[in-house]
């Protein structure tokens, strides 16, 4: 075959956890950053593509389309990224990753993410491509990044279990993948899926939020946005504690739980199971 079974993807994703959790915390720092501005590029992609789309849906279709490139860049090229490592909780049911090594994993590429996703943001107000449009660019991702912190902190939470079940589904087709055409195939349309659905990734936020709070700062930007009575509502306080905590919150309880602990639970290797068909390491589409 030229795709992995269930039970074998089981195994590739243990392998792989345990070679993250016992990266160095500068590689982790290095990697989780790069995977932030990576998820960053495709977030501003997608805005700049449907800043001025009159259909909501199809225009929330097309962002997907385009932020799908964000993960693929992320797996293929080799990153950390906060939201799929929620499933290095297989290797903790399996105890071959201790909590402690979990806890500095997630802590440390979460960091990362956020300085990769900031650093793209800085980037991108210095552009000037903000102003694309007439300002109505811009006034697009402030609008955006206003709706984020105006949702309750339930809603936050339950988009983020829907976005990071697609999300560990992408990594997990990924990891059943044994070519780089495959692996691109499987991640295209779970990714496409959550943003058609207007699910909450807590990454692609750290980017989103970070816009919307520099471009509250231009007034042209908010005079486009349509929110200007609601802008002061984006503060650093309201982007970590009305977005980012619930939305970070259901995206580890899906993959972790979800996820990580069913796919464990119902194909991890048993005494007398048959694995000799099992994916050699090197094609789990990872450097570790």
């Amino acid at each position: 075959m030229n795709y992995c079974t269930p039970r074998e993807i089981v195994q590739n994703a243990l392998q792989t956890g345990v070679g993250k959790s016992r990266l160095p915390v500068p590689d982790m720092l290095a990697l989780g950053a790069l995977a932030g501005a990576y998820i960053a590029f495709a977030a501003e992609g997608s805005t700049m593509a449907v800043h001025d789309v009159a259909s909501v849906g199809f225009g929330r279709f097309l962002a997907g389309v385009i932020f799908a490139t964000g993960l693929m860049l992320v797996v293929i090229c080799g990153a950390e990224l906060f939201t799929g490592n929620a499933l290095l909780w297989l290797g903790f049911l399996e105890k071959k990753v201790s909590p402690a090594l979990l806890l500095r994993n997630w802590w440390w590429v979460y960091l990362g993410n956020l300085l990769g996703s900031i650093l793209l943001a800085g980037m991108m107000d210095a552009s000037g491509l903000w102003s694309y449009n007439h300002f109505l660019h811009g006034g697009y991702v402030l609008k955006l990044a206003v709706a984020k912190v105006n949702l309750s902190f339930s809603e936050a939470f339950f988009r983020g279990i829907l976005c990071n079940w697609l999300v560990c589904l992408a990594l997990w087709m990924a990891y059943a993948a044994k070519d780089i055409a495959g692996k691109i195939w499987g991640i295209f349309f779970p990714i496409m899926l959550f943003i058609t659905s207007a699910f909450e990734h807590s990454v692609a936020n750290m980017y989103y939020l970070s816009d919307g709070l520099l471009a509250k700062a231009c007034p042209p930007l908010v005079a486009a946005s349509g929110v200007a009575a609601q802008a002061d509502a984006l503060t650093v306080q309201a982007a970590l504690i009305k977005n980012l905590l619930p939305v970070t919150l259901g995206n580890i309880v899906v993959g972790a739980l979800f996820i990580g602990s069913c796919y464990w639970y119902c194909y991890r290797e048993r005494p007398g199971a048959d694995l000799d068909s099992r994916c050699p390491a090197g094609e789990i589409g990872e450097n570790r």
